[in-house]
């Protein structure tokens, strides 16, 4: 009998990827939803007999769309692959009625094991994997920046983790903004919106075959009090302790965030010695002093909350534009 399977993300790599790891010879019809409001008006129609359901999404992400099930009461099985792996986040998924999480990037072994764990699938079903996407094609613009953007929300989510475990906190995780951007106005472009907050920033560049670019870490200056807290600093928060907690966070960050890229690519990035930007300065002064001789770049931009804390720093990544044909040809078989 053939099953209905949801796969919901808004990523369409991601939506391809996990369908791509569906067994051959199942027999399924797959339907996609691009965000978790889309999902759930195709459940009104007919609930799927499986939904794929990613955490971070516009419209609705994962915790907003189980909530909704549950409010209406429609019961069906969720298995939440995210590339959010932050213990707490997978507490609350299971919480809200999600039968398992698995980590981004799924891959074959793992998901038969959970279909046959969850009983969708008899043991000896065939292990074959379905193939979407075998295909010497180039790349499109659209699929590279989606591509980019897959691949930094899994590297999110393992900084996010190791910062969470690290402070013991759940760290807020956005939807990665990727951009083709030119850097005079690339002040413009980050999330710190208030015209009145002050930052601190670090950067650290990165080399690999192929790639090359800077990591820059921005740092809310109305966040140093309570950051210091966390790291359980004790006596006065000057310029020299700010300075600490600013490399601390960022070789937390930087590293793990490199790292989710470079094992995902399969190479390795190398990272220079982090070195100041500034403190205390206005968003447009930190960018002006220190970009005003680059031209264009791919910029991925992460900003990090951590919940109810009042703490908020922006992980900006960029490449430089010889970069993207290599990074395109590293991508080209995620689509």
């Amino acid at each position: 009998m053939t099953k209905t399977i949801l796969i919901c993300d808004d990523s369409r790599t991601a939506r391809k990827q996990v369908a791509r790891c569906l067994p051959e010879g199942w027999p399924v019809e797959i339907v996609f939803a691009e965000n978790g409001r889309e999902a759930i008006d195709l459940i009104q129609d007919s609930v799927p007999d499986l939904m794929f359901l990613d955490l971070n999404m516009p419209v609705f992400d994962g915790y907003e769309t189980l909530e909704e099930l549950n409010a209406h009461s429609i019961k069906m099985n969720v298995l939440v692959v995210s590339g959010d792996i932050q213990p707490t986040a997978q507490e609350r998924v299971l919480s809200l009625g999600a039968l398992d999480f698995v980590k981004k990037p799924i891959s074959n072994d793992i998901l038969l094991n959970l279909l046959k764990k969850h009983n969708f699938i008899e043991m000896n079903d065939p292990k074959e994997t379905l193939s979407l996407s075998e295909t010497n094609e180039k790349m499109s613009d659209k699929e590279f920046m989606d591509a980019v953007q897959e691949i930094s929300n899994v590297a999110m989510g393992r900084a996010g983790d190791v910062l969470a475990r690290f402070l013991d906190v759940f760290v807020e995780l956005p939807i990665p903004k990727v951009n083709h951007i030119e850097l005079t106005e690339l002040h413009m472009a980050l999330q710190f919106s208030s015209q009145d907050d002050t930052v601190s920033s670090v950067c650290q560049g990165f080399i690999g075959p192929g790639l090359s670019g800077e990591a820059l870490l921005i740092f809310n200056d109305s966040s140093f009090k309570n950051i210091a807290s966390l790291m359980q600093y004790g006596g006065e928060i000057n310029d020299k302790i700010e300075l600490e907690l600013l490399m601390d966070t960022a070789n937390i960050l930087v590293g793990a965030c490199l790292q989710g890229i470079s094992d995902q690519l399969d190479i390795n990035l190398s990272q220079g010695h982090p070195i100041v930007l500034g403190q205390h300065l206005k968003i447009k002064e930190l960018i002006d002093n220190n970009v005003k001789n680059w031209e264009k770049a791919l910029s991925i931009e992460i900003n990090y909350r951590i919940e109810n804390k009042g703490i908020n720093c922006d992980l900006l990544l960029l490449f430089t534009e010889s970069c993207v044909d290599p990074l395109k040809k590293l991508l080209q078989y995620t689509v």
